[in-house]
């Protein structure tokens, strides 16, 4: 849904930022805009801006925007308005925010799922880090998830874009050998007879081992 890009005039990372800040809740940039962060420039086009929070958050968070903005709960396809003091179940974790009055989309919250003090992976449970590792943060401030998580969900979407390999190869170089470990062992979890992304992980890794060699 959020590929229209006809309906969609997304926020800016500093207008998200002027936003979350004067809420109460722990927040982060995701998407695209978490990997531009984290290499420190702008590598494409992107159509929209996702913001993320943890699901014991999420009222607080309405409590906030309620009022200036319109939120709607998308769910299999429907944008289902998201009632006032409306407590959301994990079967919905992507809420589409426009400003009242207007038509177009300014940003997408994502909520996350966590248990004690661990993130949790909603596709494949066993995959999972202290949430106080999940995050980051920009030269000016700004919170932004972890590279290698955002480009798990990525990776383990149903439907992997080309913007998003593109994606994994503009971040690869200046992963840690730790943090693209972890990205790969997380999709075997989750993919056990195998996926493509692996593949270009370990097509990475040996040709820059080749590049190294004397």
């Amino acid at each position: 849904m959020s590929d229209n890009k006809e309906v969609w005039k997304p926020l800016s990372v500093s207008e998200i930022q002027d936003i979350f800040n004067k809420i109460p809740i722990q927040w982060w940039i995701a998407g695209g805009w978490a990997l531009d962060l984290y290499l420190e420039r702008t590598t494409r086009e992107h159509g929209d801006i996702d913001t993320l929070i943890l699901r014991s958050e999420h009222l607080i968070l309405q409590k906030y925007l309620y009022g200036d903005w319109e939120m709607y709960k998308a769910f299999k396809g429907q944008l289902i308005p998201w009632r006032l003091k409306e407590k959301l179940d994990s079967q919905f974790d992507n809420i589409w925010v426009k400003k009242k009055g207007e038509t177009t989309w300014a940003f997408q919250i994502m909520i996350l799922d966590s248990e004690e003090e661990h993130w949790i992976y909603k596709r494949n449970g066993k995959i999972r880090m202290l949430l106080k590792d999940i995050g980051l943060e920009s030269s000016s401030g700004v919170p932004y998830l972890r590279p290698e998580i955002q480009l798990l969900y990525k990776g383990g979407s149903s439907v992997i874009r080309e913007k998003d390999v593109i994606d994994l190869k503009n971040v690869l170089p200046k992963l840690s050998d730790t943090n693209r470990d972890w990205l790969k062992d997380s999709l075997n979890i989750q993919y056990q007879n195998g996926h493509q992304w692996i593949e270009i992980i370990n097509s990475y890794v040996k040709n820059n081992l080749r590049t190294e060699s004397p």
